[in-house]
């Protein structure tokens, strides 16, 4: 991010961050986001052809846990405005999309679990689910719309810039077009599927909306999980020293 807005010099030169200020939830964010998007896929092959009930609560379960992480934190940063005070776009870059997600996935998870067995005993699960998931469809086109806006504000504004105080990420903070580039080819990503989804009934439709949420799934879980190191090690590089 353009954390240039929030640099002090300290006594040493080097860069210090008021970290009060400067609350965010992005790394538990992007590690339940990508596990949501891999088993959303996941589910969707799996009642097109063999999904025993047992299965399909097991998904149910996995929907509940990742789907109250996002509601929880993207609720809290979406009503909390702002929450990073240096940063308010934080708010619409990660809270909004989480809380959206979320809430879904939790819809999902009551759904399997109350419905589940009358679901397998449609004669094609698949395209029972497609059809009580049509009117929702509209909702999740809109928000595909928001992250293509995202994504293109990442770009524009560069705002996912990291400094070289931290780990990995600050090796490319004098080109900072790499990770806003990165970061907003992801939302693109995830968005490009949400756009689709209202015509997922096609199968070639529904193969590009598996491709590009299954990659944006696997980027999201393991550059969130690098990112537990990464800021970690941001804020003790940048954290003021007592006199």
């Amino acid at each position: 991010m353009l954390l240039s807005l929030l640099l002090q010099s300290g006594d040493s030169g080097g860069l210090t961050i008021d970290w009060t200020q400067m609350p965010t939830y992005n790394t538990i964010m992007a590690v339940a986001t990508g596990p949501g998007l891999i088993l959303v896929v996941r589910a969707g092959r799996l009642l097109r052809s063999t999904l025993p009930e047992r299965a399909l609560e097991g998904y149910a379960m996995a929907f509940a846990v990742l789907g109250t992480i996002l509601t929880a934190t993207g609720l809290h940063m979406t009503l909390t405005w702002p929450l990073a005070r240096y940063f308010p776009f934080d708010n619409i870059v990660f809270g909004e999309p989480s809380l959206a997600f979320g809430v879904l996935l939790l819809w999902v998870a009551f759904y399997a679990w109350t419905r589940g067995p009358r679901l397998l005993a449609e004669a094609d699960p698949g395209a029972a689910f497609t059809e009580v998931l049509r009117p929702v469809s509209v909702f999740v086109f809109g928000m595909g719309l928001g992250l293509f806006g995202i994504a293109a504000a990442g770009v524009g504004y560069q705002l996912f810039a990291a400094p070289p105080e931290e780990p990995i990420a600050g090796w490319f903070a004098a080109y900072p077009w790499i990770e806003a580039t990165f970061i907003s080819g992801l939302y693109a990503l995830v968005g490009l599927g949400a756009v689709l989804l209202p015509w997922s009934f096609r199968e070639g439709v529904r193969r590009v909306v598996g491709t590009a949420w299954t990659v944006a799934g696997v980027v999201f879980l393991l550059f969130g999980a690098l990112n537990f190191f990464t800021h970690i090690g941001l804020i003790v590089n940048t954290m003021p020293h007592a006199p």
